[in-house]
């Protein structure tokens, strides 16, 4: 699809009206989406035809103080993700602690388990030697 003539001032008018708080067709938000909306065209016109334009609007954006509302949501996102990380970090630790005490609690009922069986069968044998064959 190829640019309209008038893409380009239809693009800085939106720009102007969203940076001084006055949309027409869209939330205001500080975004590209919010931007092409506003200026009335496809978000890939200015994703690749016109990144000049996009480049200048956030630079714009962060001018004037502002943050755009892609990078606080990226920011947020990356925060959260940084907390899910550690605690699942903490998590595998735990649960690393917790396989080995399970490995060293099966090893010990196994060491068990075989001793009482070799006790067992010491008092088998004790037991037919003392009360001799059974000969019914």
């Amino acid at each position: 699809m190829s640019p309209t003539p008038d893409e380009r001032d239809r693009i800085r008018a939106a720009m102007d009206r969203i940076l001084h708080g006055r949309p027409e067709r869209s939330d205001g938000a500080l975004t590209i989406v919010a931007l092409a909306l506003e200026a009335g065209v496809p978000r890939n016109a200015l994703t690749q035809r016109h990144t000049d334009l996009k480049n200048e609007f956030y630079a714009e954006v962060r001018a004037r103080g502002g943050t755009p509302d892609s990078e606080r949501r990226l920011r947020t996102q990356a925060r959260r993700l940084k907390e899910l990380r550690a605690a699942d970090a903490e998590k595998i630790a735990r649960l690393k602690a917790d396989a080995e005490a399970l490995v060293g609690a099966l090893h010990q009922a196994t060491t068990e388990n075989q001793l009482l069986r070799r006790q067992q069968a010491a008092c088998r044998t004790v037991t037919s030697v003392s009360s001799g064959p059974s000969w019914s």
